[in-house]
């Protein structure tokens, strides 16, 4: 709250124009912005922000992305074009990722994250209006130069050079930022500050707007400090022109963001001055627990001398400018490859060998010792580097693994995303036209070879008429909002044809389905509807490492029963199942995992799991089925160490029931 009273003072002159097509969102949020800015302008799409745009003095821009006529960022890119300055700030749904890369390029200036909180908005708030009161105030003081001369001399970092970039002024800002003193700069060419990581298109840039085209030049830029340090200053210089109209002089006015610019945005930067940059980011492991055990204060001490003693480790090895320090254990170096005479593949052997000696080291805090371990995505392909690293990092932790080259990961996603955006299409498309069907798999006795029950497979015709298996959508069905529908589709389906035909029928659930409220209390429905049909149901559970509610599940698994339902655990032997879960489900059947019979024939170790899981079912009088039985030996092998039913394509292939079964 305090940071909000604190932008309040900064904004009360700030004209706002924030874009938002939801009228409820609108409202409530424009309410907040309100009270912190000295006017609010509301704008109902992107299409009517550029007509408010236009016919006000606007300072700030707040906008949705998603938005009906011209969509938030194609409005940021019409903007761009008419003012690349005014600070942008999107709000933004996580879901929103494709967007989200595509407004880096736009040099969008912060982000907020639905739903809004009083933290994350005060946060962002802070440094884009002081930002944005930054850049006013340096065009105040350029208009005012000769005047307030003394006044921006406390403001501002200001100097003065002639035509040829000699500096004439330096005011006590500069030298103290700089670390030079006045006499060590005046005389001196103004390069003198300049960092040598920037890239020379800069300059050449700056020259030719204040020389040539004798504008105003504004950015931000890189420089180094007299013992070689770098700072970051938000600068504008402007040629001074007489009443002949020829230029005289030139003045520069800055201002220090080093504090205010986050370490990722300075990273960003640091990135474009490199010509073959190597960006090696790193994730501290076991910090998620350092979060959770220690105090904040605590944290910070912990943190410090981590950084303190990563600094010394690739120092030793490495010529770097700073170790950028991140949120949530994560730091980044960017070294320029050109100063390293191996070859790229040489570079990471030592890297990795770097990582094994950090993994070895440890930090003492008081009664705390540290064990400093660091995951590392290391990129040197350009493209989009950054983002390819924190997702590097992103796979490491998934994949419980500690190094890996990211190049381009971030176009490999972003193709990801689009290609789980065409399958979410082909998926809605299938809801909307009832395409998502039921193929049935015979289950037979091992014993009479009759078929004995059938397995409710789930398919989804496509729009040319494919039929597509579970591994071509399920997955992505289960990160959208549309994996409920397909398993109400289904158990519709499976219920139908047993009404149909009078068959044992067997339904897959996963714990997703389970957990989820609204199918518990469609299957209870359903089987309130079908009670006769009870006894003819199994359930097969499909145990997962997203199980998060075992109560919910044992509960529903007793409901189900009382109507006369088995339960089979399916896929046991492997994965997450075991026989500690089994005295929780008290399953009538135990599905054997396929990966231990498709080996059957040839691995003693299947053979061996296989015949305990046997042994263990016949004890406790469960009975159990082996799926994937391709061929004749297997099933012979699987018959002779008692396995009461077979499933697979020795058999038959799942297929519409009525390839099986007639009314």
């Amino acid at each position: 709250m305090q940071d909000l009273i604190k932008i309040k003072e900064d904004s009360k002159h700030l004209t706002l124009l924030y874009v938002e097509d939801d009228k409820e969102i609108r409202e409530k949020t424009g309410a907040i912005f309100e009270m912190l800015f000295h006017k609010v302008i509301f704008a109902v799409d992107g299409n009517d922000g550029l007509h408010k745009l236009q016919d006000n003095n606007i300072d700030l821009i707040i906008t949705d992305i998603n938005m009906p006529n011209l969509n938030g960022l194609d409005m940021c890119k019409e903007i761009r074009k008419i003012d690349n300055d005014i600070a942008i700030v999107i709000i933004s749904a996580h879901s929103e990722y494709s967007f989200f890369l595509d407004s880096i390029d736009l040099g969008i200036n912060g982000y907020l994250f639905k739903p809004l909180s009083t933290k994350q908005l005060a946060l962002v708030l802070k440094r884009i209006v002081q930002r944005t009161k930054y850049l006013y105030e340096a065009k105040k003081n350029l208009h005012f130069l000769k005047i307030y001369k003394e006044a921006s001399n406390f403001s501002s970092i200001v100097t003065k050079t002639d035509l040829k970039g000699i500096i004439t002024y330096a005011n006590d800002a500069f030298c103290e930022i700089s670390g030079y003193s006045r006499a060590e700069l005046i005389g001196k060419n103004h390069n003198i500050v300049r960092h040598p990581d920037n890239q020379k298109e800069i300059y050449d840039d700056i020259w030719k707007t204040i020389s040539q085209d004798r504008k105003v030049w504004q950015g931000m830029l890189r420089n180094k400090t007299k013992d070689s340090k770098s700072y970051y200053v938000d600068s504008t210089i402007i040629p001074i022109i007489d009443q002949n109209g020829k230029t005289i002089e030139y003045i520069s006015l800055r201002h220090d963001v080093t504090d205010i610019m986050n370490p990722s945005k300075q990273l960003k930067s640091a990135i474009k001055d490199f010509e073959k940059p190597i960006l090696i980011y790193m994730k501290l492991d076991k910090f998620d627990m350092i979060e959770e055990f220690y105090d904040s204060k605590t944290i910070e001490k912990i943190q410090e001398k981590t950084t303190k003693h990563l600094q010394k480790r690739f120092s030793n090895i490495y010529d770097f400018d700073m170790l950028y320090v991140l949120d949530n254990g994560e730091y980044a170096l960017l070294l320029d490859y050109n100063k390293y005479f191996i070859t790229k593949e040489l570079f990471v052997e030592k890297l990795q060998k770097l990582q094994d000696l950090i993994r070895e080291d440890m930090i003492s805090l008081d009664y705390i010792n540290y064990d400093i371990a660091v995951s590392i995505s290391v990129v040197y392909e350009k493209n989009k580097m950054l983002e390819s690293a924190k997702l590097g990092i992103r796979k490491l932790l998934k994949d419980r693994k500690d190094f890996l080259v990211a190049n381009n990961l971030a176009d490999y996603i972003q193709m990801k995303a689009l290609k789980n955006l065409k399958t979410v299409s082909m998926i809605q498309t299938a809801l909307d036209n009832d395409k998502i069907i039921s193929y049935f798999q015979p289950i037979v006795d091992n014993k009479t070879l009759e078929i004995s029950k059938y397995e409710s497979l789930v398919r989804l015709v496509d729009e040319n008429g494919t039929v597509k298996t579970p591994f071509f959508f399920l997955d992505t069905a289960k990160k959208s909002s549309h994996y409920a529908q397909i398993t109400k589709r289904v158990l519709n389906n499976a219920f139908f044809v047993l009404k149909q035909y009078n068959i044992n029928i067997t339904i897959n659930l996963s714990a997703l389905d389970i957990e989820q409220k609204t199918t518990r209390e469609n299957i209870l429905n359903l089987l309130d509807e079908y009670s006769s049909y009870g006894s003819k149901i199994v359930f097969e559970l499909l145990e997962d490492e997203s199980v998060k509610e075992f109560e919910v599940i044992k509960q529903f698994i007793s409901d189900v029963k009382s109507y006369g339902v088995r339960i089979a655990i399916d896929d046991f032997g492997a994965g997450y199942s075991n026989y500690e879960r089994l005295l929780d489900y008290q399953p009538d059947i135990l599905k054997i995992d396929g990966c231990l019979i498709k080996n059957i024939q040839t691995s003693s170790y299947s053979k061996s799991v296989v015949k305990s899981i046997v042994t263990f079912a016949k004890e406790q009088n469960i009975q159990t089925v082996a799926e994937f039985i391709e061929n004749e030996e297997i099933f012979k092998i699987v018959k002779e160490l008692g396995v009461d039913y077979s499933q697979g394509y020795y058999f038959n292939k799942p297929e519409p029931i009525t390839h099986y079964v007639t009314s």
